[in-house]
């Protein structure tokens, strides 16, 4: 048999189908893909943020390497199938919102563990699911720096409000910027950002002021950069 030969038989083979894989193999590929599933969802369920936590994305996740897994034995299987599968995914479009950008970490983890197991490294599987086990946990750990608060002062204001005013928030606050100044009708609106660890008494000292109609310190749970 010429080499010819031999190459139109592979070529053949593969268009017809047919692969070394065994039916217990590719039970085990896909029980390898599940357990993988598995572990991320509940991966995800202990490091999710409450509040963005979705149970359908969670148990998409866990579905998600069987899927993959499956798809990347039929692509080894047969040459036409893999060309059929391409057309078919490139004309798919998800649009579904994505509310926390860690979801698309968790997203492109099961999807690529499971090209992993399709291709039978179950090693690398097991390691990058260790690795970013390890990588997302260590990072919930480093705390976020606390976000500034807002001083909001509202009253009536003279020259030597500003003073007194200034000197009380110098006194408590270690930081503090003035954001925005608005006067209407005779009474300006004077926001404030600060960062201090006396609050109540930077407060008590506020509310022993005349001049003020109102004074409001606005806080949030957001992140900030350092």
């Amino acid at each position: 048999m010429s080499a010819k030969d031999i190459i139109k038989n592979s070529v053949y083979k593969a268009l017809g189908g047919g692969t070394g894989l065994t039916s217990k193999t590719v039970i085990f590929i896909l029980l390898m893909a599940c357990l993988v599933g598995i572990y991320i969802f509940f991966v995800y369920k202990m490091s999710g943020k409450p509040a963005f936590y979705s149970k359908d994305l969670n148990i998409t996740l866990c579905g998600m390497p069987v899927i993959v897994a499956a798809i990347m034995i039929a692509m080894q299987s047969n040459l036409l199938v893999s060309l059929g599968m391409v057309g078919a995914l490139s004309i798919v479009r998800f649009r579904n919102a994505v509310k926390n950008p860690m979801d698309l970490l968790y997203l492109f983890w099961s999807i690529s563990a499971g090209i992993i197991v399709g291709v039978g490294l179950y090693m690398l599987a097991v390691v990058l699911s260790v690795v970013m086990t390890v990588l997302l946990f260590a990072m919930g750990l480093i705390p976020n720096t606390k976000a500034p608060e807002l001083l909001v002062l509202r009253g009536v204001f003279e020259e030597s409000s500003y003073t007194v005013l200034y000197d009380a928030v110098r006194k408590h606050c270690k930081y503090y910027k003035e954001k925005a100044r608005t006067t209407r009708n005779k009474e300006t609106e004077i926001v404030i950002e600060i960062r201090t660890k006396e609050k109540d008494a930077l407060l008590q000292d506020l509310g022993k002021m005349d001049f003020f109609a109102q004074i409001n310190c606005i806080c949030h749970d957001g992140e900030c950069r350092v």
